[in-house]
């Protein structure tokens, strides 16, 4: 991470477009804006079942974020109860297929496999972090929240998310440089 990228904080709403995506570097920091999905791995089995069986998706993946996160129930008056990511690896096996079909960001905690960071690289796709253990504070930055799709899953039904100025930071950017290893090396070399 330059000393550039950890000085700065960027503003971006969604749709996350290739000309956003390519401009960010592994350790920007993110406030962002607009609509993002959810969906963690139940929701992610029965996306790729569905493109197995032809059928369409609940929302166009075009430049669309998710966010790895299962919400707590909302307490009376609020928009949607804790809203912390969750480890991004569980989703690892169904990404690639999603990254190649227009998915162009993804939220969670935790770094990613080779073959998500191969699909990153191929489509200019970017991995947020979110902090986990924050997610009081995170679901202050959701400002709607609605199930459309898999409602029986409970907590990981699919929702539809308006945020505003959510914290994030580039784990990984659209060339692959990532955040996770550049952070192993640096504390190596002291």
């Amino acid at each position: 991470m330059t000393k550039d990228a950890k000085d700065r904080v960027i503003y971006l709403t969604t749709p996350l477009t290739v000309d956003k995506r390519v401009r960010l570097q592994a350790g920007d920091r993110v406030l962002l804006s607009g609509k993002i999905y959810t969906a963690r791995d139940a929701a992610h089995k029965r996306l790729l079942d569905q493109i197995s069986n032809g059928q369409s998706l609940p929302f166009a993946l075009q430049d669309q974020v998710i966010y790895y996160v299962g919400p707590a129930p909302a307490r009376p008056g609020r928009v949607i109860g804790p809203a912390g990511p969750t480890t991004s690896y569980r989703m690892d096996r169904y990404t690639p297929e999603l990254l190649d079909r227009g998915l162009s960001g993804m939220i969670g905690k935790g770094d990613r496999s080779p073959e998500v960071v191969a699909a990153m690289k191929r489509n200019q796709a970017v991995y947020f972090c979110a902090t986990g253990g924050a997610a009081a504070l995170l679901a202050q930055s959701i400002v709607r929240s609605e199930i459309i799709a898999y409602e029986d899953l409970g907590p990981e039904a699919i929702r539809v998310l308006t945020v505003r100025e959510m914290p994030l930071i580039v784990a990984i950017d659209a060339y692959g440089n990532n955040l996770y290893e550049e952070g192993i090396r640096q504390f190596s070399q002291e």
